[in-house]
């Protein structure tokens, strides 16, 4: 009885262990953004979704799973010949994506060293028809052209080439002396113009500066000589209306005329000056004035007199 039993129990006990490995191997969990391929006794059978799914043990074998996001990989550095012979390193970038696992699956055995020699082919094909300066200003060229040709040839794969990147084009150390040369001596040049074009622009500046000053100035003066000549003018004016209103005599006016003498003398610049005509009526009258003031009545005049005009 004991025996029996023994054996039983490990019948149970491997029936137990068979039926949870037919449980682990049956059922399938496959997570989002991945896809699983089924083959039934070696044949494909069909392609699982993310969620759980349930195969037959040991008829239905999951291939590893694919991953359906876009990946990013990062190829070594390429030497490409240009047209102009030269040897340039160029390091690429692809994004892809899986979009048939099938396809991925059964049309290349590996799909990434696929995608990288293509990029290397392609990419010498494109480089190999510019010169050095054609490639280091049409990147943007140089990766529409490679998009096109990888995505055109990984479609076949169930792979869709999304963008192609060139991360450096490494000329030459030779020719990398020369055009950091060039851009110096660019450099110079621009900052060369610049100054002058600085200099000019404040000369023109300045002279403006001048223009209008100088004409604000000649205005000024313009505009203070017409002031001072009404001023005069206003000042006389009201000296002429003065002398009407007072109905001067002619003895006054003779006064007045001796009085201006000496300043019309001032100044020692002044070596000849003239006397106008009314000065010898003036003193005419002035004559005539001191003639009626005789000597009063008792007095004898002097028989001569006591001081010559000259």
């Amino acid at each position: 009885m004991t025996g029996q039993k023994l054996g039983v129990a490990i019948v149970l006990i491997v029936l137990a262990i068979f039926v949870i490995i037919v449980l682990v191997r049956a059922v399938r969990i496959v997570p989002q953004a991945r896809a699983g391929i089924v083959e039934r006794l070696g044949k494909y059978n069909r392609t699982l979704n993310p969620g759980l799914t349930i195969l037959i043990p040991f008829v239905d074998r999951l291939l590893p799973l694919l991953d359906l996001r876009e990946q990013v990989v990062s190829f070594p550095p390429q030497p490409v010949i240009t047209e102009d012979n030269l040897v340039v390193s160029i390091d690429t970038v692809v994004y892809f994506q899986v979009t048939e696992p099938r396809a991925a699956t059964y049309e290349i055995a590996n799909y990434i060293q696929a995608v990288e020699q293509l990029t290397t082919t392609t990419l010498r094909n494109v480089v190999g028809g510019l010169n050095l300066e054609e490639a280091l200003t049409s990147r943007d060229q140089i990766n529409g052209q490679l998009r096109g040709v990888l995505d055109e040839a990984t479609g076949k794969w169930g792979i869709r080439v999304s963008r192609v990147e060139l991360k450096a084009i490494d000329p030459p150390h030779s020719i990398q002396d020369s055009m950091e040369k060039q851009m110096r001596a660019e450099r110079d040049r621009r900052a060369a113009i610049l100054t002058a074009e600085g200099t000019k622009q404040s000369a023109i500046l300045t002279a403006e500066g001048q223009r209008q000053s100088s004409i604000l100035k000649a205005e000024g003066d313009a505009k203070a000589a017409i002031l001072r000549a009404d001023g005069e003018a206003q000042a006389i004016q009201k000296v002429f209306d003065a002398i009407h209103a007072g109905k001067p005599d002619q003895k006054l006016l003779a006064y007045q005329y001796l009085q201006m003498l000496p300043k019309i003398a001032e100044g020692t610049a002044n070596k000849l000056w003239i006397i106008p005509s009314e000065v010898g009526e003036a003193l005419k009258g002035i004559g005539g004035a001191l003639g009626n003031l005789g000597p009063a009545d008792g007095d004898e005049p002097d028989s001569k007199p006591s001081s010559t005009l000259m």
